[in-house]
């Protein structure tokens, strides 16, 4: 046979197996300018502002048939003047592999998926991929899952491991150094909801053990175990819809600190207004620290899309406030549906310490967020402002003094999102 017809045999087999199976290819390009005064702390009135422009980059493969599927999405991150003209390195060494992971169908509703992979349950109050940060959040883990008619059951494992050199993994014992914040060694949780036609009801059991040392700061000395268990319920009927969160955290937290009485409760609505009005209002509060030595009764929503609450500016639980006076935060929002193609979410939260600063205070101040999006033939365009109107409490919390602060805490961000579709096989 000649080397064409090898060719040829070999292009027939591969688009017979693409009729019995799908295989897509797909990108992102995300570009985000940003001007930070204020952005997640109040700035003081002798610091320069932020501005910048970063770009996520992503290349998505799929493959399914019905016995198995396999993802494999490359990531890179960058921001615009970090690597040295004619310099062949990459600055921040972004460029990683952000999902990879295999699912295998077991039959009778079961599966298996194993991989790094994205982990984002109902509204991602307490697991969620954080798809606002250009690197986004994944997870090294094994699932097991169940699906029949409304009701899911997913049970996750995960074990972290140092990477000490080329020969495998850390050869002391099993030691995980990542002291970053809340990374975990060991992570086991289940994960069940149930769907009716109006109302649908989650529970989350999720334990996360936290690799502790001896004195050294070196010698593993164990795990350390927090255990937060709790519930999402939704309801949408008409015009109306309801969703609650209610948490609970107790263990030990990084350091052998005993979480003790740690809660997170919200209630949220929306009402349909008209055809081009959404009206919103929320109250949300979580525990804080109460002062005592060795334990605490904060609670920290561990691994959501924090940034999708308690207000954009990312004053709260996005790397910081953990251990903190906790927070009492009440919104009210109205997005309006300008056009077909355009609209505008306005959005208004007051906020307070759960527990009292030391000066007594609580009261942290009010934030201001506006967010216009417009969608166009294969792209989408979003333009953002925010103003903290901070009070003498939220400067105490962030420990600037307010005379020391600038006039305005303030943010703004325009971002460009094109998600091309390259290849889907399943296509018609």
């Amino acid at each position: 046979m000649k080397k064409e017809q090898y060719v040829l045999l070999g292009l027939f087999l591969l688009a017979t197996q693409f009729i019995a199976a799908q295989f897509t290819i797909d990108g992102e390009f995300r570009p985000r300018t940003e001007y930070r005064h204020g952005f997640g702390s109040p700035i003081a009135e002798d610091a320069d502002a932020g501005f910048g422009i970063s770009t996520r980059a992503r290349l998505n493969f799929g493959y399914a048939d019905e016995s198995y599927k396999v993802y494999l999405s490359l990531q890179d991150v960058m921001t615009w003047g970090e690597n040295r003209q004619l310099l062949p390195a990459d600055a921040n060494n972004s460029f990683a592999i952000f999902e990879a992971w295999g699912e295998l169908t077991l039959g009778e509703g079961f599966s298996t998926k194993i991989g790094r992979q994205t982990l984002d349950y109902d509204d991602q109050r307490i697991l969620g991929s954080v798809g606002w940060a250009q690197q986004a959040r994944n997870h090294d883990a094994a699932l097991l899952k169940y699906k029949k008619n409304k009701f899911l059951l997913d049970v996750g494992l995960a074990f972290n491991q140092d990477k000490a050199d080329l020969s495998g993994f850390s050869s002391v014992g099993t030691a995980y150094s990542t002291t970053g914040f809340f990374s975990y060694k060991t992570m086991q949780y289940a994960y069940l909801k149930q769907s009716w036609d109006a109302f649908s009801g989650s529970l989350l059991v999720l334990n996360n053990g936290f690799q502790e040392y001896e004195d050294d700061a070196t010698t593993p000395d164990g795990t350390s175990s927090l255990l937060t268990i709790g519930t999402h319920l939704a309801y949408k009927k008409g015009k109306l819809g309801l969703e609650s969160n209610i948490f609970l955290q107790t263990g030990q937290r990084q350091g052998e600190v005993d979480v003790k009485g740690a809660y997170l409760a919200s209630l949220d609505a929306s009402l349909k207004a008209s055809d081009k009005v959404t009206l919103g209002a929320g109250i949300e509060i979580i525990s804080g620290n109460d002062g005592d030595a060795g334990e605490t009764g904060a609670f920290f929503p561990l691994y959501g899309t924090n940034h999708k609450f308690n207000g954009f500016m990312d004053y709260f639980y996005v790397g910081n406030h953990a251990n903190s006076i906790g927070l009492l935060d009440v919104h009210v929002s109205a997005k309006f549906q300008l056009n077909e193609t355009s609209s505008l979410m306005v959005k208004a939260l007051n906020f307070s310490g759960e527990q009292e600063l030391a000066s007594g205070e609580k009261s942290l101040g009010t934030e201001i967020d506006l967010v216009f999006a417009k969608k166009f033939k294969g792209y989408g365009l979003a333009i953002g402002y925010s103003q903290m109107f901070a009070s003498d409490g939220m400067y105490e919390l962030k420990g600037i003094t307010e005379d020391a602060a600038a006039g305005g805490q303030n943010w703004a961000w325009v971002m460009l999102t094109i998600k091309p579709k390259f290849l889907n096989t399943a296509s018609k």
